[in-house]
């Protein structure tokens, strides 16, 4: 351990280096550290391991990819400083032209083999198999030229190597360390690089001095886990943290009140839903998942739980994705009547019972299960609710224990691809994102088309019948469209929500 690493950790172990003062009412005053507030603790600090939005946030700092998606999600150089198709008439093979002199945070520096390890090791991972899984293998042409090739044409692959799930490993650090060891201490090039990770509590960040692109400007970052939003909310207000993930809409007008916040409210490229277990009664029959659909009134749900900061969702990719129709498909109206009848059609005269599962920290989701728990109560169905804490979560929606869950999902490389195939291709079943493990041929043979096609209008017409099956066979109610709620206090500036829930901590400056 460097004498600058050790001295971090024990500055932490001391109460993370505050810097006490007599002024404001004995708030903690800290110089060049930066206190995230965030509701749950990564579930793997690998891409290949994970693709959840809290190990994802912190992945993007540690690592780079090859191409980065700006606001407008257009692809711009990152590690690769230029890119293209081998034969633009078969997208199958993409050569890519790596920036020279980048660091590793172990002193390598990025070599071709790295970025062929790293492609070929994500092409075999199973939670990413939805993005990766169309790699065939990668290949050094020089020590900064790689050829990846794809099993097939997959047109979205620019954008999606934008993706943290694409991130570059060091390939020395990954095979001396071992798999597990360095998914708990990761070496990336990032413009942070890891320091301590306190399971259940926080994980350390301080800036790379030698990355290759703007150094950060804030030197150490804590990511905290206050699981709980009221208490996130106090620590914000105290200046115990300086940012805050997931304010939940009851407390929007305190943030904005306070005068030593803000709040940043902005519509996400998300998606949030509440997935069926269709491989197993009752939720296999098509007539229950419409019974269900018909006993909620989703106006009124959406309304309750979020206080008009999200919008309510007609189709399974956000309105703000290339090729969404959720503006034009037809919703299911609100008709307990109707719902009882399908009940009974489907051998249910007298309801049934069912569970229902979603992750602790996220009150709009527990208020979600307990509407849904009165309005389903109406028609006869009884729904336990089940909160769980996040790591848990995951695995037990991964081996499909709950009949009924909520998630989010984010599109965040912009192309409907990614919004559908890992949520309902019959291959992506359980950790890969199928979590409701549904299955459709007719699904799977238009997901196949949609990667396959080059004509931009034929690809949108491939969407557009999808979308609309994907609402007629209901494996999901598509709940509401994401938005993103944070609150920051005022002597920190320049953040800026990002479409895709990644949002940059480097940039932000600290009075």
């Amino acid at each position: 351990m460097t004498k600058k690493i050790g001295a971090i950790a024990l500055a932490t172990a001391l109460g993370i280096a505050f810097v006490f003062t007599g002024c404001g009412g004995g708030q903690a005053v800290r110089t060049d550290h930066l206190i995230i507030g965030t509701a749950a603790m990564p579930a793997n600090m690998d891409s290949t391991l994970a693709n959840d939005i809290p190990s994802s946030r912190i992945i993007f700092h540690v690592f780079d990819t090859l191409i980065y998606t700006d606001y407008d999600m257009e692809p711009q150089p990152n590690l690769a400083t230029s890119w293209e198709w081998v034969d633009p008439a078969n997208p199958t093979a993409l050569r890519v032209f790596l920036r020279q002199g980048v660091l590793f945070h172990n002193g390598d520096e990025l070599r071709a083999s790295d970025v062929v390890f790293s492609m070929n090791r994500a092409s075999v991972a199973p939670a990413i198999a939805g993005l990766a899984g169309v790699i065939d293998h990668a290949v050094a042409v020089s020590d900064y030229e790689v050829i990846i090739h794809l099993e097939e044409p997959f047109v979205p692959f620019i954008n999606a190597l934008g993706h943290t799930a694409f991130s570059i490993f060091n390939e020395r650090a990954v095979t001396e360390m071992g798999v597990d060891a360095h998914s708990q201490a990761p070496i990336g090039t990032g413009p942070y690089r890891f320091v301590n990770l306190v399971t259940g509590d926080r994980v350390e960040l301080t800036r790379w001095d030698q990355y290759w692109g703007t150094p950060a400007i804030i030197e150490n970052v804590t990511i905290r886990v206050l699981a709980d939003a009221s208490t996130r909310l106090i620590a914000l207000e105290t200046g115990e943290i300086d940012i805050m993930d997931a304010v939940p809409p009851q407390d929007m007008s305190r943030v904005r009140g306070h005068p030593d916040l803000t709040l940043h409210h902005e519509m996400s490229l998300g998606v949030n839903y509440i997935a069926f277990n269709t491989s197993r009664p009752p939720f296999d029959d098509i007539r229950v998942r419409h019974a269900v659909q018909y006993a909620i009134d989703l106006e009124a749900m959406v309304q309750a739980v979020y206080l008009g900061a999200l919008e309510s969702l007609r189709g399974p990719i956000n309105p703000r994705v290339w090729g969404s129709t959720a503006d034009r498909l037809e919703p299911f109206p609100f008709n307990p009547d109707r719902a009882r009848e399908l009940l009974a059609e489907a051998g249910f005269p007298n309801g049934f019972s069912a569970t229902f599962m979603t992750n602790q920290g996220n009150p709009a989701r527990a208020d979600t299960g307990e509407i849904m728990q009165n309005m389903l109560g109406a028609v006869g169905i009884d729904l336990s609710v089940q909160l769980l804490e996040w790591a848990t979560f995951l695995d037990v929606t991964a081996q499909g224990e709950p009949d009924m869950f909520m998630l989010g999902w984010v599109t965040s490389t912009g192309d409907p691809d990614y919004g559908m195939w890992s949520m309902f291709h019959s291959s992506a079943h359980g950790a890969a994102g199928n979590r409701g493990f549904f299955s459709d041929p007719i699904v799977d043979s238009l997901l196949e088309a949609g990667r396959r096609e080059t004509n931009p209008a034929a690809r949108l017409a491939i969407y557009e019948e999808l979308q609309q099956h994907l609402r007629d066979e209901s494996p999901w109610i598509f709940q509401s469209a994401g938005a993103e709620l944070w609150g920051v206090r005022n002597n920190i500036h320049g953040f800026r929500i990002a479409p895709t829930q990644r949002h940059k901590f480097w940039t932000l400056t600290m009075n």
